[in-house]
């Protein structure tokens, strides 16, 4: 008997060593791997009520509906968020009509060089009194790939308002908005500070 081109063929210590093996199994039996009443979940109580028939006919079968509770986008969560400061003030500082009295151009950056960069900037705002600063971000380029993970379009512009409402930098700051178009719109904040005590 000819055997297969490519296929090792066992010695004798291995076939002695697979006897052995095969010696010692004992074949299993699929009905006692598998009891229904013990590895089948029980149905919620209204789902059993639902199959009974009503009038001699089944009811119709539901579409079930999922929901999903995704993080409000930026302009939702600026739009929701309430106005901290004067409302006259607010709204010329939307419309463009107030001037930064410092900016920061953060775009480029990433998010470790950027972080430490924000932080002093906004600080040494503070403490010299400044009320009103710009901080550009860029508005992000495009950079998923398609991979499994998807990647967050302008991460600079998704990350500065949550560093900027958590310590150190909440206690000096009052209120955070886009820019206007003027200064850079999508891709900057304006960043409205607290008085110093």
């Amino acid at each position: 008997m000819k055997r297969a081109a490519g296929k090792p063929r066992l010695n004798d210590d291995d076939l002695e060593l697979w006897r052995k093996v095969t010696e010692r199994t004992e074949k299993l039996d699929l009905k006692s791997l598998f009891t229904p009443e013990i590895d089948t979940p029980a149905a919620p109580p209204d789902i059993k009520r639902a199959r009974s028939t009503v009038g001699g006919k089944q009811p119709p079968k539901s579409r079930r509906t999922t929901t999903h509770d995704l993080a409000p986008s930026l302009p939702e969560q600026f739009r929701s968020a309430p106005v901290q400061m004067d409302r006259k003030s607010f709204t010329r500082m939307k419309r463009g009509k107030l001037r930064p009295e410092g900016r920061i151009d953060l775009h480029g950056m990433t998010l470790d060089r950027a972080h430490p960069a924000l932080t002093g900037f906004i600080l040494s705002s503070h403490r010299d009194g400044k009320r009103l600063v710009l901080v550009i971000t860029g508005k992000g380029k495009a950079r998923d790939d398609g991979g499994p993970i998807p990647v967050r379009h302008g991460v600079l512009r998704h990350q500065v308002p949550q560093w900027l409402a958590t310590p150190p930098l909440a206690s000096a700051v009052l209120q955070v908005t886009p820019a206007h178009i003027s200064h850079g719109g999508g891709g900057a904040y304006y960043v409205y500070l607290r008085r110093r005590r």
